[in-house]
């Protein structure tokens, strides 16, 4: 049992940080690495924090982790020391908890009990501990491949690599059928790769999986567009089932502010992606932020990789500009009863290194050079609201004063539309739902026969938990459909959403 007064003894503390001084000059991993007996010492007392409550909000699949992660065993686990029973209990539910103990913003610690009430000094770091079991198990060896017993037969085509591609993958491989991942771009990983900065997760922790389930037998094909250069006629021949994880990658964009289309003017993932490729050895990126005063329109996770990478590109001044007012810094119980997402201020490490961030203002207007290039933007205060007579969202003036602030680099990071328009669903004569999703049934399979959809591209853009806990539960689907039943886990219905209050 853990120890019920653990967070009574022990107070939480967050992973230490490298110097920013020295980490906005580099692209490594943002925190800092104190040895592993110093590291696993430090977790193993924050571990201790966990009570083993009696019901477990922090594996609730509504209000806690999708995946359904047994915390307060591994927790206990961590405690006491034994690490390798720990990763098994870990890897029992989450195919890559490297992946998430770095990128996941923990729903999980949101649904903790110590979480109800800041007398209790904040919920357990299970963040912090998923990622140090992980971490412990590659350095010990723990994690090795898990070959099938005996092969199925069946052929099963995987489209995507990202989280939730990976994860059906994985699973279907393991459960005996032979699975092929197909990836349009040169590297796999999906936005993992190319979307994800490497301050925040280096490759090299994608590559060491990616060895992983090659060795299990996955086959991975690269720069193929399936419903081009494989048709999805060739596709139904060679393939009994078909999974769609395609990701929701459908930029939003702004049609409306005048100046738009001036030059210098992107969508984050136009700078996102090369600076992940430069990162590769690609080669320079052709939307640097070097010398440059780079705007930041949108206040999320996309946001916030925009401006450490600008940072560390080497940009004269960075701004994150997001229509909504300040946070509060605490749960406001009101807004977001506890066990929900709170709605509260998230700084990153990213914001304490340099820059500012502005709220409750919009752009009115970008500002050209004369050679149809930005320079600045027009900003003023506003109030973001639901329109009396039609009830959709308006973004209103507060103000008449409007001032302009210096910008020769625009990004928007207002968010994603949906999966993109290509070929391949409209060969499987799939149309998009209102949400510019793939629906399915309770099955996971979408109207066209033998063909599943997970992820991003059945939920929108989302969270990398849910993403594999999908992953996991379309591989039950199409393992049932292949053999008539299945033994993998399914974490998740097509469904599931998560707790809010309304």
């Amino acid at each position: 049992m853990a120890d019920p007064t653990g967070f009574l003894k022990y107070e939480r503390q967050e992973p230490p940080k490298r110097p920013k001084d020295e980490r906005v000059h580099d692209w490594q991993e943002v925190y800092a690495d104190p040895g592993q007996e110093e590291r696993n010492e430090q977790v193993r007392v924050q571990a201790g924090r966990c009570m083993d409550c009696g019901i477990p909000f922090c594996h609730s699949g509504s209000a806690g982790c999708p995946l359904g992660n047994l915390i307060p065993e591994w927790n206990d686990l961590v405690r006491r020391g034994d690490w390798s029973e720990a990763s098994e209990r870990l890897h029992a539910t989450n195919n890559f908890p490297e992946f998430t103990g770095k990128l996941c913003p923990a729903p999980c610690e949101a649904g903790c009990v110590l979480s109800i009430s800041p007398l209790a000094g904040g919920p357990v770091a299970i963040k912090r501990v998923e990622a140090t079991i992980a971490d412990q198990a590659w350095e010990a060896g723990y994690v090795r491949p898990q070959s099938a017993a005996l092969a199925s037969g069946q052929r099963v085509a995987v489209v995507g690599s990202g989280p939730a591609g990976l994860a059906a993958a994985q699973q279907l491989t393991r459960a005996g059928h032979e699975v092929t991942v197909f990836e349009r771009d040169d590297r796999l990983g999906g936005l993992l790769r190319y979307g994800i900065p490497e301050f925040k997760m280096e490759k090299k922790v994608l590559d060491r999986r990616l060895a992983q389930l090659r060795k299990e037998g996955t086959t991975f094909v690269t720069h193929c567009e399936v419903g081009v250069d494989l048709t999805v006629a060739d596709l139904r021949e060679r393939f009994d089932a078909v999974v769609l994880a395609v990701g929701a990658l459908r930029g939003r964009d702004d049609t409306i502010t005048p100046g738009r289309q001036l030059a210098g003017v992107h969508l984050a993932m136009e700078h996102l992606v090369p600076a992940n490729k430069q990162c590769e050895g690609d080669g320079p990126t052709p939307i640097d932020a070097a010398g440059k005063h780079v705007v930041i329109i949108g206040g999320g996770d996309t946001g916030a990789d925009c401006y450490g990478t600008a940072t560390r590109q080497g940009a004269l001044s960075v701004t994150q500009l997001d229509q909504y007012p300040l946070p509060p810094s605490t749960r406001d119980d009101e807004r977001s009863p506890w066990p929900t997402w709170p709605y509260i201020l998230r700084t990153y490490p990213v914001h304490e290194e340099t820059g500012e961030r502005r709220f409750a203002v919009a752009v009115k207007r970008f500002l050209g050079d004369g050679h149809g290039r930005v320079r600045a933007i027009e900003l003023q205060q506003v109030r973001v609201g639901r329109n009396a007579e039609t009830g959709r969202r308006e973004v209103v003036p507060t103000s008449d004063e409007v001032e302009e602030l210096p910008a020769d680099l625009v990004l928007l990071a207002i968010g994603f539309e949906g999966v993109e328009h290509m070929r391949l669903l409209a060969d499987l004569d799939l149309t998009l739902s209102p949400r510019g999703t793939v629906s399915c049934g309770p099955d996971w399979q979408t109207s066209a026969p033998g063909v599943f959809v997970c992820g991003d591209a059945h939920r929108g853009a989302s969270l990398i938990v849910w993403a594999i806990a999908e992953g996991r539960s379309v591989a039950h689907a199409v393992d049932s459909y292949l053999t008539g039943a299945s033994e993998l886990p399914a974490p998740v219905h097509p469904t599931a959403l998560p707790l809010a209050a309304i």
